[in-house]
């Protein structure tokens, strides 16, 4: 009798179908495929964003990494779950509140890996290849690498670097300078030190017990690799809009020096000043001078490649 009661208690415990699907939604994280966006990097700096097939070949590449991302995401949350649920914010996600079956949850990820594998593939074998480091270099992130001090941050900006890299494939560049390569690889690392930091203020002595690399950080550290970072973006970035690969814009890129330094330091202000930065992707969404400024910043690169001849 006991055994027949608790399985009908699990059995009504469980989330119906609607709230499933919701909970699915939301561990796929959809604001966050705003960081593929970096895909149309090469389109756009090669010079070919009014190509209709390269930019549709680079959209369905991008909505490929969403699919691939979001699987990630089910894949961590159902690694987390128990870590999560003593977490202050994460404990609410729907895995680790019931509200996403598990079971459930794993089919999904694998799903939307496949048909993400199988769209990179269609587009172009090396793209699928890049597709599957990505997945692979996740994996090893999620059951060892986010264990390891420094290595954890740089393991996820290669996330957004092998992005750049099969947008480059699909477009076949011809001028695309390498600079945007480490441009984008030290954002990447800039935003990640950034969430770290923002991890450790949040949880304080209790950090370790979520991810064991917090353990090995410090404030003190952090903010120093930050300001190195922040240093070398803003040269590299600056290098960048001198590389004659570039300058489709003739030079006239550096006319965009200004945008990246703001980003800069209003995100350095948001971090220290307003203790934010745990997700820098919603930042992005939700800090309207930052959103602006990256608006800016994108429709003065149009103008400049595109119209300014």
């Amino acid at each position: 009798m006991s055994t027949t009661s608790t399985q009908s208690q699990l059995q009504v415990a469980a989330p119906s179908l609607r709230t499933n699907l919701r909970g699915l939604l939301k561990t796929m994280r959809p604001r966050q495929w705003v960081k593929s966006v970096i895909v149309y990097a090469a389109l756009v700096f090669d010079g070919k964003l009014l190509d209709l097939n390269l930019f549709l070949q680079t959209t369905l590449v991008f909505f490929a990494f969403c699919l691939i991302s979001s699987s990630v995401y089910i894949m961590n949350d159902l690694v987390d779950i128990e870590k999560d649920r003593q977490h202050p914010r994460k404990q609410t996600r729907p895995l680790a509140s019931g509200r996403l079956d598990p079971r459930f949850a794993g089919v999904a990820a694998a799903l939307l890996g496949v048909v993400s594998l199988s769209a990179g593939f269609l587009v172009n074998p090396w793209v699928g290849v890049v597709l599957l480091v990505y997945l692979a270099q996740n994996v090893a992130y999620s059951f060892w690498l986010k264990n390891i001090v420094i290595i954890d941050v740089m393991v996820l900006s290669l996330g957004f670097l092998l992005r750049v890299v099969a947008g480059v494939i699909v477009v076949q560049v011809t001028n695309f300078s390498p600079w945007l390569y480490i441009c984008v690889t030290l954002l990447a690392l800039f935003l990640g030190f950034g969430k770290r930091r923002q991890e450790i203020v949040l949880l304080e002595d209790g950090a370790g017990s979520h991810r064991a690399s917090l353990d090995e950080y410090n404030l003190p550290m952090l903010d120093q690799i930050m300001a190195m970072i922040t240093t070398s973006t803003l040269i590299a970035y600056t290098f960048y809009s001198f590389d004659a690969a570039t300058s489709l814009a003739h030079n006239k890129m550096l006319l965009t020096v200004p945008f990246v330094f703001y980003f800069l330091a209003r995100y350095l202000y948001l971090v220290h000043v307003r203790h934010l930065g745990g997700a820098p992707d919603e930042l992005l969404l939700e800090d309207k001078p930052l959103l602006i400024n990256s608006a800016l910043w994108a429709v003065t690169v149009v103008i400049l490649i595109y119209v300014w001849q």
